[in-house]
């Protein structure tokens, strides 16, 4: 088990429910990847990330999915992409990654707490 962190710690990470609108190809990628753009309503909008997820998900079957996402670390450049959020998912063997997300529909911008 890794080190553990304080309740206080864990309140700062903020996890958002968000809807994936917009999925790309991402070449430019050393590792397969998409590149995603997700709503996560009003509040806080739309923002861009780039997933290593093309093993079990198309491009297509992507849109319209709610998913969890970090949304306040900083921007990080990824290769010639600018990441705005993290999206969350299981990893399995071979970095074969299943995103976490919501049962139910809900509203986008949720927090996960």
């Amino acid at each position: 088990m890794e080190e553990k962190i304080s309740w206080s710690d864990f309140e700062k990470v903020e996890m958002r429910v968000g809807t994936i609108v917009k999925v790309n190809d991402f070449p430019e990628a050393r590792k397969p990847a998409y590149q995603l753009t997700i709503d996560f309503g009003n509040e806080i909008g739309l923002k861009k990330t780039s997933a290593q997820i093309t093993k079990r998900y198309t491009k297509e079957e992507l849109i319209g999915k709610q998913i969890v996402a970090v949304v306040n670390f900083p921007r990080k450049q990824i290769g010639t992409f600018m990441s705005e959020c993290l999206v969350l998912g299981s990893v399995g063997e071979d970095n074969d990654i299943v995103l976490l997300t919501s049962d139910m529909k809900v509203e986008n911008g949720l927090r996960i707490g």
